[in-house]
């Protein structure tokens, strides 16, 4: 009979509990950027449903960091990723990963918002029309309208669906870039500087919108601002010149570093 030592049985306890906890793994997670190192041995565990801020000066390497977690960087020349990131405990950068079906769980709003030339409605519809998501009109009517409601914009536009999403205020377009990545169903949502370029009503209501989306994602955003780290995330981690100086809970962080 095969008698786990107690070690062992602690170890696979931990084990579970991490996996039931942590939607993301990375662990000794290096970037280089040619001979350049720009993350050192980084270890980091992103939680389901909770959203982790990542902050440090510019240049600390928070941003490469997030870049890691949906392989963005594999489209900068010359990068390179070492360690493992795991989702649901799959490895990230394993071979026979699709990196658009990857892209779609793992979704991205970045710093300027970026809407396509197209109509509001089309800035929605393109994701799930390529992914296959939705076949019918009715379809793509309801992706639309469920995806403007989560990122709070539905009222505000519903009467110029077939107007550029373009011609919306840059805090409009920013929760259009939000909603547009929850169109594809994805299950995290990485933001870079998400409010970096709005004004502090835009930022108030993107801020409200974070809050109100942690219920059903996972969200992994990078911000330069102390305060908006503390007033939207429950983990807080801390970079510095490419390392991982310390991670813990937002209010333990702020208060007690």
């Amino acid at each position: 009979m095969n008698i786990m030592s107690e070690a062992a049985v602690e170890k696979a306890l931990e084990q579970k509990m991490s996996d039931a906890h942590f939607k993301m793994v990375g662990k000794d997670v290096s970037v280089y950027y040619g001979e350049k190192r720009a993350l050192f041995d980084v270890n980091l565990n992103v939680r389901k449903n909770t959203v982790t801020a990542l902050i440090g000066p510019s240049g600390c390497g928070k941003s490469t960091f997030l870049r890691t977690l949906n392989r963005m960087n594999d489209t900068i020349e010359g990068c390179r990723v070492t360690g493992s990131i795991t989702l649901d405990n799959a490895d990230v950068y394993d071979q026979s990963v699709d990196v658009v079906e990857l892209r779609a769980r793992v979704g991205m709003v970045f710093q300027k918002p970026n809407p396509f030339p197209k109509s509001i409605y089309e800035n929605i519809a393109y994701g799930p029309r390529i992914h296959g998501l939705a076949r019918t009109k009715a379809d793509f009517d309801e992706v639309v309208e469920n995806s403007l409601q989560k990122a709070g914009l539905f009222n505000e536009v519903k009467d110029r669906l077939h107007e550029p999403g373009t011609g919306l205020s840059g805090g409009q377009q920013q929760r259009l870039c939000i909603a547009r990545a929850i169109a594809v169903g994805p299950e995290v949502i990485l933001m870079d500087e998400p409010c970096s370029a709005l004004d502090p009503i835009a930022t108030a209501k993107v801020e409200e919108l974070i809050h109100e989306l942690r219920t059903n994602f996972t969200i992994v955003i990078v911000t330069h601002s102390m305060q908006q780290a503390a007033r939207v995330s429950q983990r807080t981690a801390m970079f510095h010149l490419g390392n991982l100086v310390e991670e813990n809970d937002t209010d333990k962080m702020f208060t007690n570093p």
